[in-house]
């Protein structure tokens, strides 16, 4: 299996996939930041469970550090919902990734981790999740493979910054970013 440290995968994919499930990273005097990747299994290709998975490597983890950030790629909201509260007050934060939608359940659950359901895409959302709507909107309308196209306009950054005590590994605050923001206003014709 290649172990690649920056190549990050799904921990539960089957094994002798590519990549790496979890990694630690070393930040000198920051100290150190374990980053776990789990897949859901709703809507999604049979795969290890993600909770089990999760405990394994907790154990492994929290052996070098208590800041844990734990990326729960998955399909069904309630899966994404059902890790952050599995979770709470193990690792410091479960960030939710896949709908391409940014939520806006941000907050910090009870026992210190922070938690949204979806990050949000990064990339243009003059689209259907970052494909041009044209040759997406083929496939809902016809049930017919259409080639997918990479959209390229209205380009916006969306990510999550939290801060966390690097003693307990819980989180303190969390905010969500869409940059630049949505403009939700209607250009009203000039009666003149």
């Amino acid at each position: 299996m290649m172990q690649e440290k920056n190549l990050l995968r799904p921990l539960n994919f089957p094994k002798g996939s590519y990549g790496s499930g979890y990694v630690i990273y070393n930040l000198g005097e920051k100290g150190k930041v374990g980053v776990l990747n789990l897949q859901g299994r709703v809507f999604m290709y049979p795969i290890d469970d993600p909770f089990r998975t999760a405990d394994w490597a907790l154990e492994k983890i929290k052996a070098e550090t208590n800041i844990v950030v734990v990326d729960m790629h998955a399909e069904a909201t309630a899966e994404k919902v059902a890790m952050g509260w599995y979770l709470d007050g193990k690792v410091s934060a479960v960030i939710g990734t896949h709908s391409h939608i940014q939520t806006a359940d941000e907050r910090i659950l009870p026992q210190g981790t922070a938690y949204i359901t979806d990050v949000g895409m990064t990339g243009p959302y003059d689209s259907i999740i970052g494909m041009k709507r044209e040759s997406a909107m083929k496939r809902f309308l016809y049930a017919t493979p259409a080639k997918y196209e990479a959209a390229d306009s209205d380009a916006k950054l969306a990510a999550v910054v939290f801060t966390v005590d690097k003693t307990t590994g819980k989180a303190i605050n969390v905010e969500r970013i869409l940059y630049p923001p949505f403009e939700n206003k209607v250009e009203t014709p000039n009666p003149n």
